[in-house]
Order: structure tokens, then C-alpha cells, then sequence
């Protein structure tokens, strides 16, 4: 089925223009058939789950967009020994997966609740949070190759997982996937207990020391209410959260440019041997002279951004206000808003410390 849909009712962002041919489909052989007769045409192709990850431009898609919407989740296996084998359905919500994980005592994707989007979304950029990513605890992933017109299961050493990275969003381009995600399998340690407790400041929060257990239950109340703290948990009355969540990675540089920077920048190592350090993306927005709520009335003509004015002197895009990471679409905005003021910032943080940061979103039909 077809039909003219404006591709920003399909994003957090709330940004897009129209699809010029959509396809909603429920089940794999949908699924795979959607893709086969827009690969068959010739036709641009761009798949959409939950929306949260993706910055659409205001022209919209010369194409097919496909929504995915296959529900629900099976367990495999399940003992004690091998723990819970859980293959859910590419277009499941996310979160309502990891609440039943916690709820089965499936230990191991409470740290990542409360993030928006769909299970099949997780593997392309390997979605984490808190110091936990899905790569520790996804065993498999099915797919449909559209090289080979074949369906596909990838292990999870072949998935090549890297720092918000994996073979899936290696090979796609402009939102258009070579490999369209059909199922995750996961595989969870049995237990009322989180996986070991990673993050300084959700440790603190739950009175543990890093690398301790908790109550999966307290901890997954713990994150959401640290994630909607940050303007990070969807909320239709929070404009703070019309976002793509994260807009920017967190840097990973070379050791002797962390050096650099002041000593209190916050720093991580990122890879083996040492050379490579991870940076605080918010540190470096903030440092580089970006607040909480950069962008809002007053603060654009100054900077030369588009002031795009819907109420009484209210911009329609800026940085959230409770998260620096985050640029927010105030109401009515336009991609090119949203962009704007994302460029401003990652130009600013060049200027200021010689390093640039990249777009954690797919950017489809529009760049910075």
C-alpha cells in the first residue's frame, strides 16, 4: 500500500518532507518483497524503524521509503547453563524489549532502557549507553542481502562492531542499507541482576562501586530517570526531546591530540595498545562555548543563524536545554534549522580545539 506521507510524522525529530512512494510492511516476506520491488524498479530505497536516528531534508525521499513494523519476539533456548536465547522482530520498540528482558530476569539490556527506536535499529550503530552497548550481548543478526537476493545471518564477530559502528552501517549509504535487518537474536544471563555496573555517575546513583551488580529493575528506573533528566526518554509535552538524542559521537583521537587539551577534559582509552583516546563530545561543545539551550531566542542573531520565528521570538531549533549533545526542534522546524545549528556547533568546537565532530544520525538528502 501507498500513500503520501510528510516523512517528519515519522521521526523524533519531528523533520522531512514527503515520501514519494511509502510502504508500511508487518512481516518478513513483506518486508523482503518491499525491497525487492523497489530494488527491481531501480528505486532509491530507505528503511525506517523507529525514526529516532535519522535527519531527513525538507524535500523529502525520491523513492520508496520502507517502514518496518514486524512486532513480537520468541524465546530459543532458555537454562541456566546457556542462558535466555531471544530473536526479536526488527520493527519491535526497543525499550518495550528491554522492559520485558528485566521483567523475564534477562540480565544484560537494562543499562540500555529507555533509548527510542526499534530493536533492528540497534546493530547498524552498535546503540549504547552507560557503558553498555548491544555488541556484548547480541549473538546473531538476520537480514536480507540485496546484493545476493538472499537472506543472510551474520554472528556476531562477522558484524565487525566497532564505537557506534558495524558491517550493516558500514555498507549503507544515505540511509539506504545493502543489508536490511529482519531479526536480533540476543543471548542473556538468567538473573534479577544487572550486568556489572560500568558508569561512574549511574554507579553513584545506585549507591554500588563501578563494576558491581544491582537490581535489574532499580537500575533500569535509574537510567530512565537519568535519561529523561537529560531531555533523553520521548515525551510529547518536553520539546526537549523532539531530538535524535546524541547528535554528535564522542570523538576517538590520538593520544597526543587528548594531550592537548586541558586536563580536566574527560578522556577514555579506545583500543588496545593506547593510542587512541575517546573524548566527551558534550565537554568539547560546552568548552567551545555552547550552553544548555544554545540557540533560543536571542542568542541566534548573534551567532547568524536562520532565526526562524513561530512564536513571539521562539526559534524553531536549538540545543536542548537540559543536554548540549542534543540540537531540539523547538516546534516547526525545518531540517535545514536543525542542521544549522549543529553546524555552528561543530564549526565552533574546530575552531576552538582542532577536532571535529561527526553526526551520530543518518543524514538523508541533506549534510552538514
Amino acid at each position: 500500500m501507498s500513500e503520501t506521507v510528510l516523512l517528519s510524522s515519522l521521526t523524533t525529530l519531528g523533520v522531512g518532507g514527503p515520501a514519494r512512494n511509502y510502504v508500511e510492511a508487518a512481516t518478513e516476506p513483506d518486508i523482503i518483497a518491499a525491497v525487492r520491488a523497489a530494488d527491481s524498479a531501480g528505486e532509491p530505497l530507505l528503511i525506517v524503524g523507529g525514526g529516532s536516528n535519522l535527519v531527513i531534508s525538507d524535500q523529502g525521499f525520491e523513492g520508496t521509503v520502507l517502514k518496518i513494523a514486524s512486532q513480537g519476539y520468541a524465546v530459543n533456548a532458555e537454562d541456566s547453563c546457556g542462558g535466555a536465547a531471544v530473536v526479536v522482530q526488527a520493527g519491535h520498540n526497543w525499550d518495550d524489549f528491554v522492559h520485558q528482558s528485566v521483567l523475564h530476569a534477562w540480565s544484560g539490556l537494562e543499562a540500555l532502557s529507555g533509548i527510542p527506536g526499534s530493536t533492528g535499529a540497534t546493530p547498524v550503530q552498535n546503540v549504547g549507553a552507560y557503558g553498555a552497548d548491544v555488541s556484548q550481548t547480541i549473538a546473531a543478526v538476520r537480514v536480507w542481502d540485496r546484493e545476493n537476493n538472499a537472506v543472510h545471518t551474520f554472528t556476531n564477530h562477522e558484524l565487525k562492531f566497532g564505537y557506534r559502528d558495524s558491517i550493516i552501517k558500514a555498507t549503507t549509504v544515505n540511509g539506504s542499507p545493502r543489508y536490511v535487518v529482519l531479526t536480533v537474536e540476543f543471548q542473556l544471563l538468567l538473573g534479577r541482576m544487572s550486568a556489572p555496573v560500568k558508569y561512574a555517575e549511574l554507579a553513584r546513583r545506585l549507591d554500588v562501586e563501578v563494576g558491581r551488580r544491582a537490581n535489574s529493575l532499580e537500575l533500569r528506573r535509574t537510567v530512565l530517570a537519568l535519561r529523561a533528566s537529560k531531555g533523553m526518554v520521548l515525551d510529547p509535552a518536553d520539546r526537549d526531546t523532539f531530538s535524535t538524542g546524541s547528535f554528535f559521537t564522542n570523538p576517538v583521537v590520538p593520544a597526543n591530540v587528548a594531550d592537548a587539551l586541558p586536563l580536566d577534559a574527560p578522556r577514555w582509552p579506545a583500543g588496545e595498545d593506547g593510542g587512541l583516546v575517546k573524548l566527551s563530545a558534550a565537554w568539547l561543545i560546552e568548552h567551545a562555548g555552547f550552553a544548555k539551550g544554545y540557540g533560543l531566542a536571542g542568542e541566534l542573531a548573534a551567532s547568524g543563524l536562520a532565526e526562524g520565528n513561530n512564536h513571539a521570538g521562539t526559534p524553531h531549533a536549538s540545543l536542548s536545554t537540559k543536554h548540549t549533545l542534543a540540537v531540539t526542534n523547538r516546534g516547526g522546524a525545518a531540517a535545514e534549522d536543525i542542521l544549522a545549528v549543529a553546524r555552528e556547533v561543530r564549526n565552533g568546537v574546530e575552531r576552538k580545539f582542532n577536532i571535529t565532530l561527526h553526526p551520530e544520525p543518518v543524514l538523508v538528502g541533506c549534510s552538514l
